[in-house]
């Protein structure tokens, strides 16, 4: 299994035996070695990974008066809603915590994953000149997305740490949890922003139905509430979604102080572990004809 087979053929222009490489890219099969082959050519890309990152962010921010502060804006003006609708009217409990810090600790790490799928999701319809034109790894165009997404994040977490400083909260060695926790998001971002990129190059739909479904997905998710506060009769299920696993311990480690629920965590990192694998060969498996189907 190979995804580029060179094939020597002689320049038309040049008279004598030299002969020139040529590439033809063809669809591998559907393969773990996929993976290692890909991982590969990835490395070599990787200052373009970080190129288009950065591009990005720039281009997100650029000719805005907030810049940067954009990124603080939406959780905080989400914080302020939820906090009224659900601490006033619907009376939600907050376990031991103000409601506002509560929800904002649900609000950022969904924030993040909600940024990344929906941008990654439809990256490589946005870039159609791009792809058409130049050979790269197409799987650098939604990891770009996720890197940019966890940048908002890293900013957003500014607001989380003046509150809870405000509100004399302090962390605890738990919140060490945070870096594993951190790193199951990113790869279940990325192997569902891969399937849906791949997706979406032949049925547009997806970039038509991501809102939806990703507001449908918030409210399956322990942002504004507790886990502890779903009856017990729909746990089993509940937690069957890898965003409960991750929103609830990101949650836990880093304002409440109490350790990773890891029958939680368990759930997200076994979804991990297959999503981003089976994306990966998706993506590699269609990489091939997207040019033609874009």
């Amino acid at each position: 299994m190979e995804l580029e087979q060179e094939i020597l053929i002689p320049p038309a222009d040049v008279a004598g035996p030299s002969t020139r490489p040529v590439k033809v890219i063809r669809p591998p099969s559907f393969s773990p070695g996929i993976l290692i082959s890909g991982l590969a050519e990835l490395f070599w890309y990787r200052d373009l990974l970080y190129t288009l990152t950065l591009h990005r962010v720039r281009v997100r921010y650029k000719q805005s008066a907030l810049g940067l502060g954009w990124a603080l804006v939406q959780p905080l003006a989400m914080m302020l809603v939820y906090t009224i609708i659900f601490s006033i009217f619907a009376r939600f409990p907050s376990k031991g915590v103000p409601y506002s810090l509560f929800v904002l600790c649900g609000i950022l790490p969904w924030n993040f994953f909600q940024t990344a799928l929906s941008t990654s999701a439809t990256g490589l319809v946005s870039h159609t000149s791009l792809i058409t034109k130049v050979y790269f790894p197409r799987e650098i165009l939604p990891f770009s997305y996720v890197m940019a997404a966890f940048f908002d994040f890293l900013v957003a977490c500014i607001i989380l740490i003046a509150m809870m400083a405000w509100y004399h909260v302090g962390l605890t060695m738990q919140v060490l949890y945070i870096v594993p926790i951190l790193l199951v998001e990113v790869a279940f971002i990325s192997g569902v922003g891969l399937l849906f990129s791949a997706f979406q190059v032949r049925f547009r739909d997806i970039g038509i139905a991501m809102p939806l479904l990703l507001q449908l997905w918030m409210f399956c998710a322990p942002v504004v509430y507790s886990y502890s506060d779903v009856p017990k009769r729909f746990r089993s299920l509940y937690m069957l979604d890898p965003m409960a696993g991750i929103v609830e311990n990101f949650r836990r480690v880093v304002i409440q102080g109490w350790g990773a629920d890891l029958r939680l965590l368990g759930v997200s990192v076994a979804a991990a572990a297959i999503v981003l694998p089976l994306g990966y060969m998706y993506f590699k498996h269609r990489e091939a004809t997207m040019a033609d189907v874009i």
